[in-house]
């Protein structure tokens, strides 16, 4: 590996995150993602998470700094002490989600640090805001509601770049104060973009009985509202064509697939559910489906890591659009998008699709290079080294 520096400007890079692998979840990876690429182009990195030192694995030429006490006040002495034992200006990138960084997502002293530590460059990106409020919710959820906006308010004052995972963050940051302008950098997918084919061959011989079956695939993690637009959406599709099988991953796919044939009886044998899979083997099995199908109560956005898989696999794709789909979406020709967030327009958009097999590959072309060019990891790393840069959000 050619000799390790800090970068053009002489600055080491220090992630800051609530979580990190082994410790699941979306941040977790994309953390993990970006620590990488900075290392593997020869930048000092260092990331900084919760959680006892332990014998998990690393990226090469990245140093994990685990902080037993988290990110509260104990912790941020830690932390202070820790990061002023390092030589040489430093570049601060908080991974921001409210919940993440411990007290009940109310973690004002970790904002507060945030916004008094002057003497690093501190950048901000915003993988979530701040919890939702209004006179309609309980008293304790305006009260959340309103700290993790203060909180906000304090670290985005302070940031020298700030960085949003998806347009419609851009309604709870526009207000002032704040220096500098709001960019927009999508999170890539987490999964694989190219599994082998051999692995994705074995996985659709496990999943269907015969050569002429139609493969309907969804990731999630099957909340609520998902599932009351699956379960109109899958029956009526399995119901037209026989020859369709739906294939259900993702944390909780065992739990909704129970609730799916149990609601459904004739539906059973049909469905099949391969819970949380490592992702080389996730990606395997999505790439086996012939066609994916991803609604969302408000549209699909940059910050649905469930879409950016299928995207960056190449796979026909079907969403909907919703307040918060960004524009980009509407007219790039990458997947099938429902105009608008509804059981009937999905339905509809998916059996447009699934009757029209030859339109598949095309399709599946479409949506890798739109994922390329927009979403991929090298374009993420192009922009926080500044090789590119990430579109300005406007004030809105």
């Amino acid at each position: 590996m050619s000799e390790r520096h800090a970068d053009a400007l002489g600055v080491s890079w220090h992630l800051l995150t609530g979580e990190f692998p082994p410790q699941p979840g979306g941040v977790s990876d994309y953390t993990w993602q970006v620590a990488e690429g900075l290392a593997r182009a020869g930048c000092t990195v260092h990331v900084w998470a919760p959680g006892e030192s332990r014998d998990s694995q690393a990226p090469e030429g990245v140093t994990v700094h685990w902080l037993p006490e988290g990110f509260g006040v104990r912790g941020l002495r830690r932390l202070e002490r820790e990061l002023e034992r390092l030589p040489g200006p430093k570049r601060l990138v908080v991974q921001y989600v409210p919940h993440a960084f411990g007290y009940k997502a109310m973690n004002v002293p970790f904002a507060l640090w945030l916004a008094r530590r002057r003497e690093d460059e501190m950048w901000m990106f915003f993988h979530e805001v701040c919890f939702p409020w209004g006179w309609k919710l309980p008293w304790r959820h305006n009260v959340l509601g309103a700290v993790t906006r203060v909180m906000a308010a304090l670290t985005l004052a302070r940031a020298d770049r700030v960085f949003v995972s998806t347009l419609w963050w851009n309604r709870l940051l526009h207000s002032p104060p704040r220096r500098v302008p709001i960019e927009w950098l999508p999170v890539p997918s987490n999964l694989p973009t190219r599994p082998p084919a051999s692995a994705v061959e074995s996985r659709r011989a496990s999943l269907h009985p015969s050569p002429e079956a139609v493969l309907i695939g969804h990731l999630g993690t099957y909340g609520e509202l998902i599932t009351g637009m699956l379960e109109e959406v899958l029956p009526a599709l399995l119901r037209k064509d026989a020859r369709r099988r739906v294939v259900l991953a993702g944390r909780g796919s065992a739990r909704f697939a129970e609730q799916l044939t149990r609601h459904h009886p004739e539906l059973a044998g049909r469905v099949q559910a391969l819970g949380g899979l490592p992702g080389d083997e996730l990606a395997a099995a999505l790439k086996a489906c012939d066609v994916l199908v991803q609604p969302f109560p408000d549209g699909i956005s940059t910050r649905r890591g469930s879409a950016m898989a299928g995207l960056g696999l190449g796979m026909p794709l079907v969403s909907n659009a919703g307040p918060a789909t960004e524009p980009p979406w509407r007219d790039s020709g990458a997947l099938a998008l429902a105009p608008e967030a509804t059981s009937a327009a999905v339905l509809e958009a998916a059996e447009a699709l699934l009757s029209e097999p030859e339109s598949w590959p095309a399709l599946g072309r479409r949506a890798a290079e739109f994922y390329m060019e927009n979403f991929s990891l090298a374009h993420t790393l192009d922009v926080l080294q500044d090789r590119v840069r990430a579109r300005v959000v406007e004030d809105t």
